[in-house]
């Protein structure tokens, strides 16, 4: 079926403090009704990077093809001043529509820093075809043109302009030579039926090989915290029932774009592809628009704190 990529108007909402982001996803995830975490969920059905395979589709914009200065957009055009002039974030659309086609390249193992691990993955999609990589792709543009908006100099890892990949320790690599202020890698989870709502992964405190995050876990927290916040704030949408303890917040010590990751960075799964009434909302251009809002605002936050 056909998708509405177009971006509706946006919307800016204020800012909130670390408490009262925390407290925002607190008060929300009490009256969500997603119950404790069942013990296991997540081992039968797909993390991040799941491997289900999903038809390729266009990309919603085009593609980067310019080096932009720190004063400019990826078209080139000045950035406009504003509260994050001068900052870097880095935008990490999870997966890439043409993995599908390159299983071989894509499964070749890789070094995370403390073992080994596939370059990337197809990701998932939805029962009816709206693929992972389609939806990232999308919402990472949206954040885009609003941090942009801000004054802030972004960075995509990908726009769908490779053929594969790239593998997740170029992902890594691209936000950490760039020195980015903030990294946020968008995903959506391919989880069973009845498993809903967001979650933000954490990476976890990582030392060996390559891998050392000891001084990116406590901000990486606060950003994942702020980004948290927002998300219920201004998608609707609840912590999610079945990771993280209905918190919205989950940490990982084995995704090698966070092990390897020298500057502050999280995942985002913005709810989970698999189940009807969350697909519902991911297939939705005006929702994806206020994920987009609420990312954004966490970053926001997180930048001007």
């Amino acid at each position: 079926m056909p998708y509405d990529d177009s971006p509706p108007p946006t919307r800016r909402a204020r800012p909130l403090t670390v408490a009262a982001a925390l407290a925002a996803v607190c008060l929300t995830a009490a009256g969500c009704g997603g119950g404790q975490e069942a013990d296991g969920a997540g081992a039968d059905s797909p993390r991040p990077g799941a491997d289900a395979a999903s038809p390729t589709p266009a990309p919603s914009e085009p593609a980067d093809s310019s080096s932009p200065s720190p004063s400019s957009s990826p078209s080139g055009k000045p950035l406009p001043k504003g509260p994050l002039t001068g900052r870097t974030v880095v935008i990490d659309p999870g997966h890439n529509p043409g993995n599908r086609d390159h299983t071989r390249e894509i499964n070749e193992q890789v070094d995370i820093g403390t073992g080994r691990k596939e370059c990337d993955t197809t990701g998932t999609s939805t029962n009816d075809g709206y693929a992972e990589a389609r939806f990232t792709l999308d919402v990472s543009h949206r954040l885009r043109t609003l941090l942009e908006a801000e004054g802030a100099r972004v960075r995509l890892t990908h726009d769908a302009d490779r053929p594969f990949g790239p593998c997740i320790d170029e992902r890594a690599r691209i936000g950490n030579e760039a020195k980015a202020d903030a990294v946020v890698s968008v995903h959506a989870d391919g989880s069973a039926v009845g498993n809903r709502g967001f979650h933000v992964i954490l990476p976890a405190g990582v030392k060996g090989g390559g891998a050392d995050t000891s001084k990116i876990v406590k901000s990486s927290a606060d950003l994942g915290a702020r980004i948290a916040g927002h998300f219920v704030r201004t998608t609707g949408s609840a912590p999610s029932n079945y990771i993280g303890g209905n918190t919205g917040l989950d940490t990982r010590n084995d995704l090698g774009g966070l092990n390897l990751s020298t500057v502050p960075k999280v995942f985002v799964e913005c709810g989970n592809m698999r189940d009807p009434e969350d697909a519902a909302l991911l297939t939705s251009a005006s929702w994806r628009q206020k994920a987009a809002q609420g990312l954004a605002d966490g970053i926001s936050s997180y930048l001007k704190g």
